[in-house]
């Protein structure tokens, strides 16, 4: 079972994304708050497996409880909930550590898909907000390309494969599944591959995949 701590102002958006995990009956959401203070100290007590947080709230936004939670309870997952106009809020979210982001004007099904996969340690951006965040990460489409190319070159043709399912969205059990090996190997494959790019995350991993174009040429 999916432990889940969801996070927004809004008490009606609360109870749709509610009704929208509960429909899934591999996953329980434990705790609700109203704001970014309160859900820090829920994620605190219950230690869930992901934690969903609007961006904006009241008192301590969601970036801000999203920090909090990346650092003192890192085994929970963070999910951001965005909208088009939030960029530079994305792309600090993605900075602090947080494993997906959904727009809340988005696909119910992205919802679950996205919980799970986080839960299950992948990364998960919604396609949307996977081409918000690439188009903003600063500088020309044209740099951004080749200096994420050079950044993989350094990779072996093993670690390309696992980067390319990374930024895919496919969990260890996913990739291990995929190209036959143990999730273990997977494992040890995705750490040197985020020590060896020089990022934080598997989210900042699969960004790198997406510019390099690895994701558009083979899915």
């Amino acid at each position: 079972m999916i432990r889940v701590v969801l996070a927004d102002d809004e008490a009606m958006i609360r109870a749709g994304i509610r009704g929208i995990l509960g429909s899934d009956p591999g996953i329980e959401v434990v705790a609700e708050a109203g704001g970014g203070h309160e859900a820090v100290e829920l994620v605190t007590a219950h230690r869930p497996h992901v934690a969903v947080l609007d961006i904006r709230m009241p008192e301590m936004d969601g970036l801000a409880a999203a920090t909090t939670i990346c650092r003192t309870v890192p085994e929970t997952a963070v999910v951001m909930l965005t909208t088009f106009s939030e960029d530079s809020y994305i792309a600090e979210a993605l900075r602090v550590g947080a494993s997906g982001f959904l727009l809340k004007s988005g696909d119910p099904r992205e919802l679950v898909a996205g919980v799970r996969a986080v839960a299950e340690g992948a990364a998960y951006l919604s396609p949307k907000i996977a081409a918000r965040v690439i188009a903003n990460l600063g500088g020309e489409k044209m740099s951004r390309t080749t200096s994420a190319i050079e950044r993989i070159s350094a990779l072996t043709d093993r670690e390309r494969e696992v980067l390319t399912l990374v930024g895919a969205g496919q969990s260890n059990v996913e990739i291990a599944k995929r190209l036959y090996l143990v999730e273990g190997t997977v494992k040890s494959y995705v750490s040197t591959i985020l020590s060896r790019l020089g990022v934080r995350n598997r989210v900042q991993a699969a960004v790198l995949a997406h510019e390099a174009g690895l994701i558009h040429a083979e899915y």
